[in-house]
């Protein structure tokens, strides 16, 4: 933990900072490795560039020895007070992406004097990078996904609802020892996987001809993996196979380009270039991908706008995908990890177009 937040420390001084306020629990697991799902209670850890770090925490927590200097406090406590014991109100405080409202405007009101900027990228910067155990760990998670993903295909039959499907999967990940999912199962039939976020429905049945998009994640060991694919009842037809071979076109060139050094933007590019010129622009207008860890979509992106470099332990997703309202839906997505001298991938599945059913 102490290499952690040592990088942190390197990009605070990069920043100019001297102290950062880290609230997301998340981020603080990552440093500490203490969890603590604070609701609508203050808690946060106070990094300085001296060494000297404070956690604050509301009695209602239970933590063993932290091992940081620890600051109780009660829900009769004034908090804004208890923090403005420990902050030095005369140099610039870097704050957390996630801290409330309630607490950050009452500080700067209590302490005008205090200047406040955003201090999120001293901590997202450090947790993009995975480290060899964060990485073990995550490519764990994707053979749990794979091996789920192949029951499920296999289990799609014509007449069943989104719902079934949804739960036959997030059955599956607790047979495999995941202890939760990376987000609410995704799986639309037809017309609804137009509808990128879908809610399975427990009443739309699955008819013949229809395509099965599976948007899906699991939790192991506190990070998360994530994968969809796109399967086809019974049949496909001409138009919808050759969309989905111009998306899986699409993912594997973009996968091509991936490794250290290139920029995020030229990797979308590769993808949305290829889509655009097939004439489905207007069908995709979202970004190629995002990055993951501890959470499903953490600070960071595959996107025309973002011209930061791939580095090794990256690890993100590349989904293109294309959305007909009314019609259908067509995405593939695959889970990529940037080595020193290129990328892996951690999802086996083939991203050829599937019948099932």
């Amino acid at each position: 933990m102490n290499e952690r937040i040592n990088r942190v420390l390197e990009k605070m001084e990069k920043k100019g900072l001297s102290q950062l306020l880290v609230s997301d629990p998340l981020s603080i697991r990552f440093l500490t490795g203490i969890m603590v799902n604070p609701g609508e209670r203050l808690y946060a850890l106070l990094l300085r560039s001296s060494g000297n770090h404070t956690l604050f925490l509301n009695y209602l927590y239970y933590v063993s020895d932290t091992g940081f200097e620890e600051v109780w406090f009660s829900d009769m406590d004034d908090q804004i007070a208890v923090l403005m014991e420990h902050i030095d109100t005369k140099s610039v405080l870097g704050i957390d992406k996630t801290w409330p409202a309630r607490f950050l405007i009452p500080l700067q009101e209590r302490c005008p004097e205090l200047k406040t900027i955003w201090g999120s990228d001293c901590i997202d910067d450090v947790r993009a990078v995975k480290n060899e155990k964060e990485i073990e760990i995550m490519k764990h998670a994707s053979v749990i996904n794979d091996s789920v993903m192949e029951k499920a295909a296999a289990f799609i039959k014509e007449g069943m609802t989104e719902k079934e499907v949804a739960d036959f999967i997030d059955a599956e990940y607790m047979k495999a020892g995941a202890s939760g999912l990376s987000f609410d199962t995704i799986v639309c039939f037809g017309a609804n996987a137009a509808d990128q976020h879908h809610t399975p429905s427990e009443t739309r049945t699955l008819k013949a001809g229809e395509c099965v998009l599976i948007d899906m994640g699991c939790i192991w060991e506190g990070y998360c993996s994530d994968m969809t694919r796109t399967f086809y009842c019974k049949s496909v037809d001409e138009e919808q196979a050759a969309i989905h071979d111009l998306v899986r076109t699409a993912v594997e060139k973009a996968e091509a380009v991936i490794k250290p050094g290139v920029r995020f933007c030229d990797i979308d590019a590769q993808a949305r270039d290829l889509i655009d010129e097939a004439g489905y622009s207007e069908y995709w207008r979202i970004r190629l991908g995002h990055f993951i860890g501890q959470e499903d979509h953490e600070y960071g992106d595959v996107s025309p706008i973002n011209k930061n470099v791939a580095e090794p332990g990256m690890i993100f997703s590349i989904e293109p995908g294309i959305y007909i309202e009314g019609k259908y839906g067509v995405r593939v997505e695959d889970l990529v990890l940037v080595t020193e001298d290129g990328h892996e991938l951690l999802n086996a599945v083939d991203k050829k177009y599937r019948i099932v059913g």
